[in-house]
């Protein structure tokens, strides 16, 4: 199964969550958090190699739907 590697994406890795920050060909800028809930966390990076084996023991959770946003104001007409 080929996986696509993305910005944003969230990975659960034994009571840790992973989410890549930034996503380059050669390396990977990713936070480690201990709560979703929370922003604290750990930034790192690594060559996309190693991040990868480190994915093989993470599972990728699902994004969470898009709550719609409220309907912004047109641009105001000049009087």
């Amino acid at each position: 199964m080929a996986l696509k590697l993305q910005q944003g994406q969230v990975w659960k890795h034994g009571h840790e969550y992973i989410r890549i920050v930034h996503l380059e060909r050669l390396e990977v800028a990713y936070k480690v958090l201990k709560s979703l809930a929370s922003s604290k966390g750990e930034h790192r990076h690594t060559s996309k190699k190693d991040f990868c084996r480190l994915l093989k023991e993470c599972k990728l959770l699902a994004p969470k739907a898009v709550e719609s946003l409220p309907e912004e104001d047109g641009p105001m007409e000049s009087t």
